[in-house]
């Protein structure tokens, strides 16, 4: 049986997908609960392989009021779609929950 804690995590709507522009123009895409600490972390290069080679990384587009579920599956549809097409889809809400 699952504590309520982690039931919790799995069904609030604190998830969000964000979209960073990396310093050479390329695009990450991941999930978070806490937003602001994630990009501090990308920045210090802690957070990720990929962006820490390519710092400083900047929010572009973030998608908001997800469960756990939903985030990691719009970061999977995200992910799929070619990079002109990423950030509007994030921003417009262009996807499918």
């Amino acid at each position: 049986m699952k504590s309520f804690s982690a039931v919790h995590l799995h069904k609030n709507k604190d998830w969000q997908v964000y979209l960073l522009e990396c310093a050479d123009g390329s695009l990450y895409c991941g999930v978070t609960i806490n937003l602001k600490n994630r990009l501090l972390r990308h920045n210090e290069g802690t957070a990720s392989k990929y962006t820490r080679s390519r710092l400083p990384v900047e929010l572009v587009a973030v998608g908001k009021g997800l469960t756990k579920k939903e985030a990691f599956k719009l970061e999977y549809q995200i992910k799929k779609l070619p990079a002109g097409k990423k950030i509007s889809a994030l921003k417009n809400g262009n996807f499918k929950k």
